[in-house]
């Protein structure tokens, strides 16, 4: 399946979810959109998401093709705040396919936390083990069966239907191993994964 502009023939907008849209964040899928032959909503970055689902739906609709980044952050909060409540809009709007989501974890406390397909961590590596904020290996309980991802907005993706779920570390950060001037190579890589996933061929 190659990369298809969108048309108005009842084609739904494949969306990627990213959950993470501050300053570095933003920066750093921005420049993976671009390096992947991919759209980026830019006006979903912010910390936290400053504008809502109903207007990111529409921005969506103007895109020449898909698929297509878009950012949700809730700024640390616990409760569902307004990150999570757009990318909520966004997931089950009738007009988006969501292809799956990049799950960031934070240090947010009291969350329940995702489980995710995969993470990657730190090094670049696939596994099937949770990563924290650093993007390193959690060490995994007697009755994890699959990594889980604790993040400020990362709840929300229990209440939706998504695909593929890949964990990361906080996205363009991670003790310089997801820096911008490396080009964010563990976010790049959480994207292709989601990608190749999908069964969708990318700008390598």
């Amino acid at each position: 399946m190659e990369l298809e502009k969108v048309t108005a023939l009842n084609k739904k907008i494949r969306v990627i979810l990213v959950t993470d849209g501050d300053k570095v964040a933003q920066q750093a899928v921005e420049n993976i959109g671009s390096s992947l032959g991919l759209r980026c909503i830019s006006a979903s970055g912010g910390n936290p998401t400053p504008i809502g689902g109903k207007k990111i739906v529409e921005l969506l609709k103007t895109v020449p093709r898909d698929p297509v980044l878009v950012m949700f952050d809730d700024k640390g909060r616990e409760e569902k705040a307004e990150g999570e409540r757009a990318l909520e809009y966004v997931a089950n709007h009738p007009d988006i396919e969501v292809l799956g989501a990049v799950a960031v974890a934070s240090n947010t406390h009291c969350i329940h936390g995702v489980h995710a397909d995969a993470c990657i961590d730190c090094q670049g590596h696939v596994i099937d083990s949770s990563v924290d904020k650093k993007g390193e290996i959690k060490k995994k309980d007697a009755c994890d069966c699959e990594p889980v991802i604790t993040g400020d907005t990362v709840d929300v993706l229990n209440d939706v239907e998504v695909p593929v779920i890949i964990g990361v570390g906080d996205i363009g950060k991670m003790d310089k191993h997801d820096d911008l001037s490396r080009g964010a190579p563990i976010t790049r890589k959480a994207i292709e994964e989601i990608l190749e996933r999908s069964g969708i061929d990318y700008v390598r």
